[in-house]
């Protein structure tokens, strides 16, 4: 039986540890161009909208929309557009389940 490795590098992504461009497309398997998608559609949000792509920073909840976005695409097909679309919505349906939970409905 032949043995198979797998090496694994992790990354820690803080605010005071926040990914650039290039870290977060390579992240999720992706280009600089598709992470400037990204901006645009709000998929993630600059928090200096005048910044060029070269100063952006990009922290945790960017990091897993990005990679939301991307299964997204990979899985189902779905553009950025439909893509931020459904985001959004998955995050305003766990918000509301939240304050339902958090009211003793449900």
């Amino acid at each position: 039986m032949a043995t198979r490795s797998v090496i694994a590098t992790t990354t820690v992504v803080s605010s005071a540890q926040p990914l650039a461009l290039d870290e977060l497309a390579h992240a999720c398997g992706a280009d600089a161009d598709w992470v400037v998608q990204l901006v645009e559609v709000g998929i993630v949000r600059m928090r200096v909208e005048e910044a060029p792509p070269a100063q952006w920073r990009f922290g945790s909840v960017d990091l897993q929309r990005a990679l939301a976005a991307r299964r997204l695409e990979r899985d189902f097909g779905v553009g950025l557009d439909a893509a931020a679309l459904i985001l959004d919505l998955q995050h305003e349906v766990r918000r509301l389940k939240a304050v339902l939970a958090a009211r003793g409905v449900g």
